[in-house]
């Protein structure tokens, strides 16, 4: 029998309270013990306040004594913050749940603060105010003798230090797509965590916690799979509906890999059913896309010769990636594929191989079905597709049949039942069913830029599965959609309605959000200029719908919403069925009464139901013939056209622009360049009280005629000649998140020193970790991207040692800071600058995001700016301060616009 603990020595007592801490045993054998372990004390520091989305911009009160990582757990210090009674915070213990494995360890935290009265904070601010960070350390335990490889999870975790290693991005939505890797010696190393409560993560109704887990896995120290199996499509008949396949692997060892083929295991050897899909040619380091979305391109063809050259496709330490190639069945009746990924680490000849396998789903042509394509940014994406039913309600000689998009809520994949099912009471419509997945199942950035150019992917590719499966149903018109949405797919409802009006037929959003600014309130951010704010709000003006309402007129809409829901509240929907009322647009709104955020049946609700039959019946011509309507545009790169007319730049980008359209008469306001497209565009009109004659300027009937306001008068350009003027268009415009709208991977350049690698990696991580992206990582020291590759670039920049420079940008790196020449053309120095992220041409609509520090760490500071999460506002340059750290975006020395020449706008903050 034990003897009770007062009876104990006091050493010994002493050492058993210490146990838990220090993961210490008097009985479990060496040779049992977990290789890796957390403790289960963890030292915690909060709450502080914090705004939605605020701490990409830092806002971080503990940077004002130096930052967390300085500080140590002392119970008796106390630290300002406005959330607790008496104004101050202190230290605690929270104690986390944790596991261990020989392989793997896990801690769990559960991080809330009873002393804060949230219920009153609420009745002020709403769900605003239980937005709130802290931050906790603990320890991870590495056993063993020797050096551990280990990927590193941060399920609801936005910034982290590892030791003296910072990291920002983290995995805020438990994606667990681009884990960093670690290479840890044995013994103890500290793990600082940044807590951060966001509403739309963590809910607002719930109690106020936050709940994060971080989590340790062995990995091979060599090329590994990042993602089992291989992305690929379903099988009709025996054959695969699409070509288009792609792995994603991670090089977990402490060396640059590179990727020399991919082969199939399971056929004869005299067959290659290697199909590349992308290669990246080895003289150019240049992604070529081959087939794309033509499908007819995975026919059988030896490939082997141009394969044994190998792709080329070089994977830095710690990086993943998708590598995406075609593939085609070994025989009709397959049950599964293998696949041989043949590599070799740099500078070295021995080539090794690793193997992939999956299994085949068989399906019917008529039942929801993976699809695979190619997604502008050079990676292999899929949505599931159900064609027209053979007993399909269409009308007499409907040769061509609509695009019914169903766009899924966050947190879900499009092949979740939750998702393909919820039509299933429609299986007879008269359509072609798409459930996109806009790349990640919180649709990346919100079914905006990068997630909508996956769902116009998916429409694209549907006339090539129509040829490659021999389809003898109705055909598709893919410039007809039908768009449906529950939640965050109900936003991308309205994203649709008010950017590609001439495309809407009719739309059904069920349950969504007006804007992220209207779903949680900016309040709480730290205080800041109004002109600071301004810019931020402003760069965010695209996404804003309720102001956008206007582009939805002349398109049917069918609101519903559940009245009780407590996740998206029902303001929503009415708020925006009011807008539409006063824009004069055709709506219907049905509340259901005792109904919540969801629950079966709540997409074939009767009302929706007659309203997908109605519409998949229509014989409305599109684009609409409008005597009269308005043009709303925040941002003119995310803009299609309504009524023929297509705003093309804007005079200040930090301000809505306008037309109004009444007969031949059109007014307008903030719009630089207007285009004027066929059919209904032929003659004279009258803008903004001059005559202007759009037939000469016209190559043929089927050409768009481009309009500039030059000066104070219009002028008509051909659209040939726009396309080649060195201003600033197309996928060029818009703020920083216009990165994201690369055509092929992104390039990302550094100058090849220990901390800006780590950084380059960490945009690489962060990008594919939110988007799925790929980029392709070099530095200066080694062999350059060619200037022929197709993607945007990232470049990293230390002190004066900045490359490429464009001679008439308005800001410029000195041997003393940044130089910016503001709207009024007089020069600002800024020697105080730490960090600058700016936007720059490159040629054919390419664009580059340059990241610059005076030093290190305000590169680092900088880094953070990348786009990654939506709602954070980011315009097209920032230069930033120390005081950034803490006082977030009124740390800006310098923020806004660049307008069509690339000149700072008078909207633009310049101190």
């Amino acid at each position: 029998m034990l003897a009770p603990s007062h009876c104990l020595p006091s050493v010994l007592l002493l050492f058993l309270q210490l146990c838990p801490l220090y993961h210490c045993s008097t009985s479990t054998p060496l040779e049992h013990k977990p290789l890796f372990s957390f403790n289960s004390t963890w030292e915690v520091l909060g709450p502080f306040q914090i705004g939605t989305r605020e701490a990409t911009w830092g806002a971080d009160p503990l940077e004002f004594n130096g930052g967390f990582r300085n500080l140590e757990y002392d119970p008796r210090a106390v630290f300002r913050s406005s959330l607790l009674t008496n104004g101050t915070a202190y230290w605690n213990i929270t104690i986390a749940e944790t596991s261990s494995s020989t392989t793997s360890g896990n801690a769990s935290l559960s991080v809330g603060y009873s002393n804060v009265d949230w219920d009153f904070l609420k009745t002020v601010y709403g769900w605003a105010s239980v937005q709130y960070q802290a931050w906790a350390r603990g320890e991870l335990v590495v056993g063993g003798n020797e050096t551990q490889h280990i990927i590193l999870h941060t399920d609801a975790i936005l910034e982290f230090w590892i030791n003296d290693t910072h990291s920002f991005g983290g995995d805020f939505y438990s994606y667990r797509n681009a884990p960093p890797v670690l290479h840890l010696e044995p013994g103890r190393h500290r793990i600082d965590l940044r807590l951060v409560r966001d509403v739309r993560a963590f809910g607002g109704i719930l109690k106020p916690t936050i709940d994060v887990v971080v989590g340790v896995e062995q990995v091979s120290g060599s090329l590994d799979l990042a993602k089992p199996g291989i992305l690929m499509s379903d099988v009709i008949d025996g054959k695969l509906a699409t070509p288009h396949g792609s792995v994603t692997l991670r090089n977990t060892g402490a060396r640059d890999i590179e990727i020399t083929g991919i082969h199939a295991a399971n056929v004869s050897t005299n067959v290659s059913t290697l199909f590349p899909l992308l290669r990246l040619s080895t003289d150019s380091q240049m992604l070529v896309a081959r087939g794309a979305n033509d499908l007819t391109s995975g026919q059988a063809t030896d490939d082997r010769a141009e394969n044994a050259q190998g792709y080329g496709i070089v994977i830095v330490a710690g990086q993943t990636r998708p590598v995406a190639f075609n593939i085609t069945l070994p025989t009709h009746k397959a049950s599964s594929l293998a696949y041989n990924i043949t590599y070799k680490v740099i500078d070295s000849s021995e080539h090794l191989s690793l193997e992939v396998t999956q299994d085949l789903k068989h399906v019917s042509a008529y039942d929801p079905h993976k699809i695979t394509f190619l997604h502008p940014g050079g990676i292999v994406s899929y949505a599931m597709l159900r064609p027209p039913a053979k007993n399909a309600t269409c009308r007499h000689k409907q040769t061509k049949v609509p695009v019914l998009l169903a766009l899924h809520g966050a947190g879900l994949e499009a092949d979740n039942s939750m998702v393909t099912g919820a039509l299933d009471p429609v299986s007879d419509l008269c359509a072609w069913i798409v459930f996109p997945t806009g790349v990640t199942t919180w649709s990346g950035d919100d079914w905006h830029n990068w997630g909508f150019a996956d769902v116009e992917a998916a429409i694209d590719v549907i006339p090539a599965w129509i040829r490659y499966g021999n389809w003898s149903g109705s055909g598709v018109d893919t410039d007809r959609w039908i768009v449906s949405g529950h939640s965050n797919g109900g936003q991308g409802t309205w994203y649709a309605v008010t950017h590609r009006p001439d495309k809407v037929l009719a739309a059904i959003p069920v349950s969504g959000y007006a804007s992220i600014q209207k779903y949680v309130p900016y309040e709480l951010w730290q205080p800041a200029d109004p002109r600071r704010t301004s810019v931020i709000s402003a760069s965010m003006n695209s996404y804003r719908h309720e102001m956008l309402m206007a582009n939805a007129r002349s398109i049917p809409i069918q609101q519903q919403h559940g009245e009780v829901d407590d996740n998206v509240p029902a303001y929503h929907s009415r708020f925006l069925a009011q807008q539409l009322q006063l824009s004069g647009a055709n709506s219907t709104y049905h509340e259901v009464p005792n109904q919540n955020h969801w629950w079966d049946g709540i997409m074939t609700t009767p009302e929706l139901i007659d309203f997908y039959y109605n519409q998949t019946r229509s014989k409305e011509k599109l684009p609409r013939e409008l005597d009269e309507f308005s043009i709303v545009v925040g941002d003119p790169g995310d803009m299609g056209s309504k009524g023929g007319v297509r705003v093309t730049q804007l005079e200040d980008p930090g301000q809505y622009g306008r037309v109004h359209v009444k007969g031949r008469t059109v007014k307008t306001s903030n719009v630089l360049s207007i285009e004027f497209g066929p059919p209904f565009w032929k003659d004279a009109i009258m803008i903004d009280g001059q005559t202007l004659e759009l037939a000469s300027a016209a190559a043929n009937t089927d050409t768009p005629v481009s309009v500039r306001l030059s000066g104070d008068t219009w002028v008509t350009e051909a659209v040939s000649t726009t396309k080649k003027s060195p201003s600033r268009r197309g996928r060029q415009l818009g703020s920083m998140r216009a990165i994201l709208r690369t055509h092929g991977p992104i390039t990302i350049e550094h100058p090849g020193t220990v901390n800006t690698s780590h950084l380059a990696l960490q945009v690489s991580r962060n990008l594919h970790q939110y988007f799925r992206a790929d980029t392709i990582i070099f530095s200066k020291t080694a062999n350059s991207a060619s200037a022929n590759v197709t993607g945007n670039a990232i470049l990293l920049a230390l002190g004066d040692a900045l490359e490429g420079a464009v001679a008439d940008l308005p800001i410029q790196v000195s041997s003393s800071g940044i130089i910016l020449r503001d709207s009024r053309g007089r020069e600002q120095r800024y020697d105080e600058a730490r960090g600058s992220v700016w936007l720059r041409p490159l040629e054919g609509e390419r664009l580059e995001l340059v990241l610059w520090g005076a030093d290190d760490e305000g590169l680092t500071q900088a880094a953070r700016l990348v786009p990654m999460l939506t709602g954070v506002g980011q315009p097209d340059f920032v230069v930033l301060g120390e005081e950034a750290k803490w006082k977030g975006v009124e740390g800006a020395l310098a923020l806004g616009f660049f307008d069509s020449q690339w000149q700072v706008t008078a909207s633009s903050f310049v101190s």
